[in-house]
């Protein structure tokens, strides 16, 4: 049996941070049915046709859901809906600030008819309207939250902050909503009454920022972008090699350290130095280093770096690229990838994160627009 067998979600859900957290839903077993626009659907279908002529966003996103089109401006629909969210147990929704309160479904509205339910409302901000704060009809994506929470004023290099090349504001909230609708599920099952959870993508973020915010605590200086390498520690970053290849390593304790000036840079007597010899006096060094072990590394190739590297029992990683990533030996030694079905034909997909046992997940087909609509109307009777 599949962790959530038997348990339904209903999902008025758009772009990605609510349908992330629907898929982790769907992998496990659940039966999520995705409400969208009969004009269009959910918008993040269009937003690029990179993958034989759907979007990757949507691909990526929707697995294994069932695709109900309904027009629920139209108040003839509305029993529908009431009807899906009577078998329900699962309502989830990322519209526009305020939308689901206009239609009629906010957990306040739907709690007396539906006391079974669990309601979990996405928003950019928080969705709270006894303590709406200044920001909370605000539109929010992906990007403006990583600004807002300050994301973008630690990442990039000193000359350009950098906002992150995946859409991570949008997946911290869509996880954080997964771990509180499980655990909204377990104590279900000790009250019998659902709850509401209110996910806000600006406070998903900022718990994430929780390290630079420390470190600045009391109005200390923030830590500085520093480009692929650690802004605190030093040396940890991405350092080019002989090969025009680029190598990326971690020191983090003063044994490393000798370990590597010993056995990959060949010179013991750096890693005795005592302007060296702890992370906040070589990160004052950062420069004169990184052109010393740059120097070092000119003549080497980056297999024979990563070869010292391991030696020296010190991390490492290539640099990959995409193309590196879909090639990646070790998920293909741990047999990760697989397939899922969509409109025009399969399509290579990770298995779900955690789990290697085919009956403890589902991955079924990416549904096209409205795809299920007639099914389910059937089964309830319209």
């Amino acid at each position: 049996m599949k962790a959530l067998e038997g348990i339904t979600v209903i999902a008025l859900e758009h772009a990605i941070a609510a349908p992330f957290c629907t898929r982790q839903l769907a992998d496990l077993g659940a039966r999520v049915i995705k409400i969208e626009r009969p004009e269009g659907g959910d918008f993040a279908r269009d937003y690029d046709q990179r993958v034989h002529g759907m979007s990757s966003h949507f691909v990526w996103a929707n697995r294994s859901k069932q695709s109900l089109t309904l027009d629920l401006k139209d108040p003839t629909k509305r029993p529908i809906l009431l009807s899906l969210l009577s078998k329900a147990d699962v309502f989830i929704q990322n519209l526009a600030p305020g939308a689901s309160q206009r239609l009629g479904l906010s957990f306040e509205q739907l709690h007396a008819q539906f006391p079974q339910l669990i309601v979990c409302d996405i928003s950019g901000y928080g969705d709270d309207l006894a303590r709406p704060g200044p920001y909370r009809d605000k539109k929010a994506y992906d990007l403006l939250i990583q600004s807002e929470s300050g994301f973008l004023s630690v990442t990039g290099t000193a000359e350009q902050s950098v906002k992150a090349g995946c859409s991570i504001a949008d997946i911290s909230a869509g996880m954080y909503a997964y771990s509180n609708i499980l655990a909204a599920l377990l104590e279900r099952g000790r009250t019998g009454l659902g709850k509401r959870i209110d996910i806000s993508m600006l406070e998903c973020m900022t718990e994430w920022m929780g390290f630079p915010l420390y470190y600045s605590l009391e109005q200390q200086s923030q830590p500085e972008r520093t480009g692929a390498a650690h802004a605190t520690i030093f040396p940890y970053g991405s350092f080019a090699t002989g090969d025009q290849q680029q190598v990326l390593f971690a020191v983090q304790n003063e044994g490393e350290w000798q370990r590597f000036c010993d056995i990959v840079l060949a010179q013991p007597e750096i890693g005795q130095a005592e302007q060296f010899n702890s992370h906040s006096k070589r990160l004052v060094q950062r420069i004169e280093l990184t052109k010393h072990i740059e120097q070092v590394f000119s003549t080497l190739t980056r297999q024979d770096i990563i070869n010292r590297l391991d030696q020296a029992q010190i991390a490492n990683a290539n640099v990959n690229t995409l193309l590196d990533v879909w090639n990646h030996p070790q998920l293909k030694a741990r047999q990760r990838w697989t397939e899922v079905d969509t409109p025009v034909g399969p399509v290579p997909t990770l298995k779900p994160v955690g789990l290697s046992h085919a009956e403890d997940y589902q991955i079924e087909k990416i549904p096209a627009l409205g795809e299920h609509t007639t099914q389910i109307l059937k089964e309830l009777g319209f």
